[in-house]
């Protein structure tokens, strides 16, 4: 939870259906791996602070289901994952699919890209200013330096 609430600009908490979504507060978005190209089905829940809700990339059939006498159904690979010895299923079954995990580097790090080109155009404009020059010398300026 200490994450959660961190004194952090951006935030992306990815957990399963579970513990955060009934005590803390429900996710903010809800995706599954067939989304973003992985042929599974985990509903995967994201928590967001200053963060868009991820857009589907490349959306798949996700493989069918194993039904029981009960009526209820599960994903054929998280069934078969009980079979496993309890490390390997615990591995298994905490995976993050690679086409969610390019999906948030994908579409998060044009945020921080920004951040940097903000940062990056205020350091212009003060060196600028400390060197008493118009903007529009600076990269003149620079590249002079440079082939010093």
């Amino acid at each position: 939870m200490k994450m959660i609430n961190a004194d952090c600009e951006h935030i992306a908490v990815e957990n399963p259906i579970g513990y955060i979504n009934t005590h803390y507060r429900k996710a903010d978005q809800i995706i599954q791996p067939y989304m973003f190209g992985d042929a599974f089905e985990k509903k995967t829940c994201l928590w967001l602070k200053n963060l868009p809700l991820l857009k589907p990339t490349n959306t798949v059939e996700p493989p069918k289901r194993l039904y029981y006498k009960s009526g209820k159904s599960m994903p054929a690979w998280y069934a078969n994952a009980w079979k496993l010895p309890k490390d390997e299923r615990s591995k298994l079954r905490s995976k993050t699919f690679p086409g969610i995990a390019a999906a948030m580097a994908e579409q998060w790090a044009i945020i921080y890209l920004k951040i940097c080109e903000k940062d990056f155009y205020k350091k212009i404009i003060n060196f600028a200013k400390n060197k008493k020059m118009p903007i529009t010398s600076v990269k003149k300026y620079l590249e002079e330096q440079d082939g010093e």
